[in-house]
């Protein structure tokens, strides 16, 4: 526990004084690249502010429009014109290290990394800042993506997509408040800046105190900003059923596929609402029409992954299992990573019991155990955690005290070596399992609390806190709990198999 106190320490030292950045500051601080020799040589300049080493005007033009339609939320958009600018300027070291940066919601392509860590050095002095973050990023290093966040955000205090950029890192991160103050930062500089209120939506929600409200109300003005766009109809239309609003969660949906009929991510989120509407059927129909139109592998079978989730809300696991079990063998034999693990450990959440959720973890933790082509080091980290945060919930129910023991003892090296905040979250929340079984409530409650994006690990909070008579930290926990609602396993299991989809 006390890694992660430390480590939180650390983001907030750093980043507090960020801020109180003044909309009216100057866009560069005496630190700025602007003033040294060698940026001073090169006249362009990313979005007007970042000098880069370019001396292309196409790569220039397809890197911005590559972080444009990044912001924008069209990952595959953002890694062509990253490519594009590569091959405009072979060395070209900003628009490498944003392609792999880009590919990570996608297929990561080590090659990119490489590419722009050789040519660092051609690099302007606030180019080289940028590319040192994203790489830091890329790799999961902690501490050095603070530290070149903080210089990054020192340099550029008023440049709205390193301000955007910095958030959306500390939000995957699960520093919510942070990235919200980040966020509202960012709004005061330029108040219809889209992308951040696009986020902001979901940040509103993943606080402590969830606001919907807020949520709805922030994503509502980015849908006005971007009329004719699908994404802020995708994104409301989540955030909606997050809510508890499934025929507005529908509604807007079918506006962002009206506007994009092969919009993967808003079929599937239709899917994923109807079937917590449990209409079944139309679910099963938009799953099938997100198959039919993905253009890549990883979102096929999440598409045939949640399609397969509906038997199991409908009361037929037998069926659901043996679907699940026939994904795993297609995408063993596609080799393709994150659907091994993304199937993998929804089988093995929704095992018939212990002895074979345990044995599925193993399987699949031993397939994670080297690295693996096509899946980002961070990525594999990040999965072998999940295994050992749920081996130890498995464990610690069944009595089994040692074995639980020992799945923390393997996270807490995982989260030393990564200093990754996330894998240090799931640490704890293990650890918070492994207390929680031998009594000791204070403690586990505080252990489990690092962890609130999780379902599971939440519902083992509010045990806690019943437990300690903490009525008023219970009841603030299922308000949290009620915002993590979806079409999961997680879901399922806390309310799903509960008979409480809704």
């Amino acid at each position: 526990m006390a890694m992660n106190y430390l480590l939180k320490g650390c983001l907030f030292v750093l980043f507090a004084p960020l801020i109180a950045t003044r909309a009216g500051a100057s866009a560069q601080t005496p630190q700025s690249s602007a003033s040294s020799p060698k940026a001073a040589s090169h006249s362009q300049k990313l979005f007007d502010s970042i000098p880069v080493s370019t001396r292309s005007e196409g790569a220039h033009k397809d890197l911005e429009l590559a972080i444009d339609k990044y912001e924008s939320g069209l990952f595959d958009d953002a890694v062509v014109h990253a490519q594009h600018a590569t091959e405009k300027d072979p060395r070209f070291a900003l628009a490498y290290a944003f392609l792999s940066f880009a590919e990570r919601h996608g297929t990561p392509d080590a090659t990119a990394l490489v590419r722009a860590k050789s040519f660092l050095s051609r690099a302007t002095p606030g180019e080289q800042v940028l590319v040192r973050w994203m790489i830091s990023v890329e790799q999961g290093d902690l501490l050095p993506a603070v530290l070149t966040m903080n210089n990054l955000l020192k340099r550029y205090p008023t440049d709205k997509h390193v301000l955007y950029l910095a958030s959306e890192w500390l939000y995957f991160q699960q520093d919510y408040d942070r990235a919200r103050e980040l966020m509202e930062t960012t709004l005061r500089i330029d108040p219809d800046f889209a992308p951040t209120l696009n986020l902001l939506g979901y940040a509103y929600l993943e606080t402590g105190n969830p606001d919907p409200a807020k949520a709805i109300a922030v994503l509502k003005r980015y849908a006005e900003l971007q009329p004719g766009q699908p994404n802020p109809e995708k994104s409301l239309a989540e955030i909606l059923r997050y809510a508890g609003d499934d025929e507005g969660s529908a509604e807007h949906y079918g506006g962002a596929l009206q506007l994009d009929p092969t919009f993967v991510a808003a079929r599937v989120g239709l899917g994923d609402t109807l079937t917590l509407m449990r209409d079944y059927a139309n679910a099963r129909e938009q799953y099938d029409r997100a198959i039919s139109v993905a253009e890549s592998s990883r979102d096929r079978y999440h598409a045939e992954c949640q399609k397969a989730l509906v038997f199991f809300w409908e009361g037929h696991p037998a069926e659901g299992r043996k679907l699940l079990e026939d994904l795993a063998e297609e995408a063993r034999a596609e080799k393709e990573p994150y659907a091994q693990f993304e199937i993998g450990f929804a089988r093995a959440l929704l095992a018939p019991n212990a002895v074979d959720e345990l044995a599925q973890l193993k399987s699949l933790d031993l397939f994670l155990q080297g690295a693996i082509a096509g899946m980002a080091e961070v990525d594999r980290n990040g999965a072998r955690g999940a295994i050992w945060r749920e081996r130890a919930r498995t464990l610690a129910s069944s009595g089994e005290s040692d074995e639980a023991d020992r799945a923390v003892h393997l996270l807490e090296e995982l989260a030393a070596h990564t200093r990754d905040q996330v894998i240090e979250n799931t640490y704890e929340s293990a650890h918070g399992y492994a207390l929680f079984a031998d009594g000791e409530m204070a403690d586990a409650a505080d252990e489990l609390a690092t962890d609130a994006r999780n379902p599971l690990v939440l519902r083992q909070l509010i045990r806690a806190q019943e437990k300690l008579g903490n009525s008023a930290g219970a009841e603030a926990s299922r308000t949290r709990l009620k915002y993590l609602r979806a079409s999961s396993a997680e879901w399922f299991l806390v309310a799903g198999s509960a008979g409480k989809a809704n």
